[in-house]
C-alpha cells in the first residue's frame, strides 16, 4: 500500500501515529507529495484525490481512500488483532467519535484558518484576510483552556487509555506551533498530557 502524504503536514502525520501505535507502520510505503509546489495539484495525483488533499492510501488493487478518518478507519477494521484506537464498543466508538470531531472543528480547522490567513504560505492560491485567520487564533486558544479543564480529571481525552482522540488532538496541538500557539504552564493539565503523549515512540514517526 502507497501512503501519500507531505511528512511534516499535520493530517499525514496523524495516519502514521495511529499506524505506528497499531504496529503497522510497515504496511505502507509513504511517498511525499509538496504541497508548496503544488504537486497535489498535478492530473495524477487529482485523480486519487479530486480534493487534492494529503493524505491518500492507495490500495494494491488501486482503490484510493481519502481523508484521515477514513483512512485511520480502513486499518481499523481490516487488521482487528491490532490495539483498538477507534473504540471497542458502541459506546466507545461513539465517545471517541465525538472527541476527534471536536478537536477536528473548534482547534485543528482554526489552527489551520489561522495559518492561512495570517501567513504567505498559500498567498498565490487564496485571497488571505488577516482579521479572519486572528479570529480563528483565539477559537483555537479557547479550545486549549476546553482540553485544559477537561484533562485536569482524565488521564487521556477519552475512554481512560490512549485513542484516536489523543492522536487527533496531540497532532492539532503540535500544528498551533504554526500559529505561535504553545502548551506552557498557563495550561499544566494539557501541558502534562502533552508532554506525556511526546514520550510515546509514536509522537516521532
Amino acid at each position: 500500500m502507497k501512503l501519500y502524504e507531505m511528512a511534516k503536514a499535520p493530517n499525514p502525520r496523524r495516519v502514521r501515529m495511529f499506524l505506528a501505535e497499531k504496529g503497522l507502520l510497515d504496511e505502507v510505503t509513504c511517498i511525499e507529495i509538496d504541497l508548496a509546489k503544488g504537486e497535489n495539484l498535478s492530473t495524477d495525483f487529482s485523480a486519487k484525490n479530486p480534493m487534492q488533499k494529503v493524505p491518500v492510501l492507495e490500495l494494491d488493487d488501486g482503490t484510493c481512500i481519502s481523508e484521515t478518518t477514513a483512512i485511520c478507519r480502513y486499518f481499523e477494521e481490516h487488521y482487528p488483532d491490532s490495539p483498538k484506537l477507534l473504540g471497542n464498543d458502541a459506546n466507545e466508538k461513539a465517545i471517541i467519535e465525538q472527541w476527534t470531531r471536536w478537536v477536528d472543528f473548534y482547534l485543528f480547522l482554526p489552527i489551520g484558518m489561522g495559518f492561512q490567513h495570517t501567513t504567505d504560505y498559500f498567498v498565490h492560491r487564496m485571497n488571505p484576510i488577516k482579521e479572519w485567520g486572528e479570529s480563528n487564533i483565539e477559537q483555537a486558544m479557547k479550545f486549549f483552556d476546553f482540553l485544559d479543564n477537561h484533562l485536569k480529571d482524565h488521564d487521556y481525552i477519552a475512554c481512560g487509555r490512549l485513542t484516536a482522540a489523543d492522536i487527533n488532538a496531540f497532532c492539532s496541538v503540535d500544528f498551533g506551533k504554526v500559529v505561535n500557539l504553545r502548551v506552557n504552564e498557563s495550561h499544566p493539565h494539557l501541558k502534562h498530557w502533552y508532554e506525556r503523549i511526546k514520550t510515546r515512540p509514536s509522537a516521532a514517526v
